[in-house]
């Protein structure tokens, strides 16, 4: 067996299962910040059910996704010294940045929205929400900037064997940053928007006594998706031009990939410089899924006197097309990683020189005690969700105004 496959393996199975709670929270926390407001500003009850019934489905997968964060985190310096020793001086400034500021701050402000319900103002608990919504996008915001560094290796200095930060703003001007990071984001609308969708279809369908309100939810999530995929495409199409330059073997041969697999040969030795097939089957794959997506905007005019309803069939298909967006964001992420290879950091550290000395045995058990857990997580996750997706919106347990307590049975002392 060898060490560094199985690594590889195990890092493309725990971050595709983290990547999947990313997206769903991301999208979610966009879409729990436009319900609470409508509900501020209009105080209509429904939306504070709807704010309910969505934000303890997000709570669920926050709360797991954190789990298989922390899990997931461990690896890099398991599996990934050399990583860390070579680039962790630069590498690691916006991951300390992302735990520090964004995710510690996030917690705390989700924590407070969690059991600020009937105890805050109204005003003072939307601020909460929206310190959660900020935070988490700052959090996917340096996140990227340190993937972004990886594909495309900026503002550093190599001195003594290590890789040193030499220029902060390079890391925050990166091009591989920019189109890469809207991508990400609209990808996460548009699984929330379908999320959303397809819940509130499937207790349509079921006819479930809250009609109007899942009829608002389903309104609210097809628009959102709709017109996130618009932007999924665009951000997508958009990184080919950028992408292209700094990493002219990702999409293929070229006078530019030459000179550049000529300049490595020369440096590290002869090897395969090419990418593996498998990041362009994802890519194409990705596309497929997007265009298959963009479909959407022909059920918006079904939104008049709810002919989406009445139909029906169109509500099967939002059910059936949930997964979709998922596959193509774990496909998107193939393409993108994968397509680096065979470099951690491209051009500047190769795959094979990063991973940590161990034997393939204590590889292959991490790899699968690793992969046992974070499923465990994953499916614990949508079986929970699942289950309070389908008790419906009538009083979920998140908000849920606490009931008064007994009267005391017993007398009052009597004093002299």
């Amino acid at each position: 067996m060898d060490t560094l496959l199985l690594a590889r393996l195990q890092f493309a199975t725990t971050t595709s299962i983290h990547f999947l709670f990313v997206v769903v929270t991301l999208g979610l926390v966009t879409l729990l910040v436009g319900l609470q407001t409508a509900w501020v500003l209009t105080d209509k009850p429904a939306y504070e059910r709807l704010t309910r019934f969505w934000g303890q489905l997000y709570v669920i997968n926050y709360v797991l996704g954190i789990a298989t964060g922390i899990v997931m985190e461990f690896q890099f310096g398991l599996n990934w010294s050399g990583l860390s020793r070579y680039v962790g001086n630069v590498f690691g400034a916006p991951l300390a940045i992302e735990t520090l500021v964004a995710f510690f701050l996030e917690s705390t402000f989700l924590g407070m929205w969690i059991f600020g319900w009937h105890r805050l103002r109204r005003g003072v608990h939307l601020a909460l929400l929206y310190g959660v919504a900020i935070t988490a996008y700052a959090s996917a915001f340096w996140i990227m900037v340190a993937n972004s560094w990886l594909q495309n290796p900026v503002g550093y200095e190599v001195r003594d064997g290590i890789a040193h930060l030499t220029d902060f703003t390079a890391l925050l001007t990166n091009p591989s940053l920019g189109m890469a990071l809207g991508h990400v984001i609209a990808a996460a609308l548009l699984v929330g928007g379908m999320l959303m969708a397809a819940v509130s279809a499937g207790h349509l369908l079921r006819r479930t006594p809250d009609f109007a309100l899942h009829r608002t939810a389903l309104r609210i999530g097809l628009v959102t998706a709709a017109l996130s995929i618009t932007m999924v495409q665009g951000f997508g199409f958009a990184q080919f031009g950028p992408v292209g330059e700094v990493q002219p073997t990702k999409f293929g041969g070229g006078p530019g990939a030459d000179a550049l697999v000529a300049e490595w040969t020369a440096r590290f030795g002869l090897g395969d410089y090419t990418p593996p097939v498998l990041a362009s089957v994802g890519l194409g794959f990705m596309i497929l899924i997007g265009f298959s997506l963009g479909t959407l905007w022909l059920l918006l005019p079904l939104l008049w006197r709810d002919w989406i309803i009445r139909l029906r069939f169109p509500l099967w298909l939002l059910l059936f097309a949930l997964p979709l967006p998922f596959v193509a964001a774990i496909l998107g992420w193939i393409a993108r990683e994968v397509g680096r290879q065979p470099w951690v950091a491209y051009g500047l550290l190769p795959t094979d020189q990063a991973v940590s000395g161990v034997g393939p045995g204590v590889m292959l058990a991490s790899l699968i005690g690793f992969t046992l857990l974070l499923g465990t997580l994953a499916v614990t996750n949508w079986v929970l969700m699942a289950r309070h997706a389908a008790r419906g919106a009538a009083d979920p347990a998140l908000g849920r105004r606490p009931e008064h307590p007994p009267a005391d049975p017993r007398p009052e002392p009597a004093f002299a």
